[in-house]
């Protein structure tokens, strides 16, 4: 038993030493900067970034764009990949089908504002996966400054 244990620890602490990717939270990922200036989501084995118009002061039709990433940053490729997402306003509910874009994007247009009250809901499904759901508030307010942690000389971690 003791050196179940010791075998169990051991194992713990490699792992947890060893940089395996960790499961991040809403809260860390607004946190940070996602490379392409959207907001990021985990789900599942996935990494999303939802990349919306940021100047949109009027609803009106922009671009929808999706990165798709594992949790250490490496584009997944999205051929074969179907996608829905569904952007909440206020009282206007709107859903768009995305499409596999290039290497690991999945595209489409729908209409929205910019606008701080803008939610989203993401379904991915990739070939022969099971679906992913993931939610975003891609123009909330919540996040952190980002120039005060880069004053401040905090740097993200990279997997």
């Amino acid at each position: 038993m003791k050196f179940l244990r010791w075998m169990l620890s051991t194992c713990v602490v490699l792992a947890l030493s060893s940089g395996l990717a960790v499961a991040h939270d809403d809260k860390y990922f607004d946190s940070i900067k996602s490379p392409h200036g959207g907001q990021t989501r985990m789900a599942g084995v996935y990494h999303f970034e939802l990349v919306l118009v940021a100047d949109s002061k009027t609803a009106k039709e922009n671009a929808v764009v999706v990165y798709v990433t594992d949790h250490a940053g490496k584009a997944i490729a999205t051929k074969g990949a179907s996608a829905s997402l569904v952007l909440v306003q206020g009282a206007n509910k709107v859903s768009v089908n995305l499409t596999p874009d290039s290497d690991n994007r999945l595209v489409g247009k729908a209409t929205y504002a910019s606008a701080a009250n803008l939610k989203g809901a993401l379904t991915v499904t990739m070939e022969n996966k099971p679906a992913e759901q993931a939610r975003f508030t891609p123009f909330a307010k919540a996040k952190m400054n980002d120039t005060k942690k880069e004053e401040a000389g905090e740097h993200a971690h990279h997997h």
